[in-house]
């Protein structure tokens, strides 16, 4: 019996003592991913994900629109690449290196001619900084 008795608050002590390490590295994870949190802050920002062109004339010519990024990070980067989902995009951007808290630009041009109907590209930014990767996309219809 008073084995049986050992067996059972040895388990039980186990037990306990188990759920209090749980208990302390779940706190541990939580505060891990606030500070991950907050650095995610930190960031290469755009002023918007998507523009929306509306209707647009096949004939009335290219349309363009730029995307704003702002660098809130410590340090500068430099945005590597920019590229287009197609070749009806043609994608320009700021080729100097973007400080802590200034702006650089990535302008899309669309082409609409001979593409009736709806569209949705993507622009894909490469940058030094986080994210590496950003996609911003362009929308409309051409009539």
């Amino acid at each position: 019996m008073k084995i049986k008795k050992f067996y059972l608050v040895t388990f039980v002590t186990l037990f306990a003592t188990s759920i209090s390490f749980a208990a302390f590295a779940t706190q541990d994870d939580k505060e891990k991913g606030q500070e991950k949190q907050a650095e995610k802050v930190k960031e290469i920002v755009a002023d918007k994900t998507t523009h929306d062109f509306g209707a647009i004339s096949e004939d009335g010519g290219n349309v363009s629109t730029t995307f704003i990024l702002t660098n809130q990070t410590d340090s500068a980067i430099v945005i590597t690449n920019v590229s287009a989902s197609c070749g009806c995009t043609t994608p320009s951007w700021t080729k100097t290196p973007i400080a802590p808290g200034k702006t650089g630009e990535v302008t899309a041009t669309y082409n609409p001619k001979n593409r009736p109907g709806p569209f949705h590209k993507s622009i894909t930014i490469t940058t030094t900084g986080t994210p590496e990767k950003l996609t911003l996309f362009i929308k409309g219809t051409v009539e």
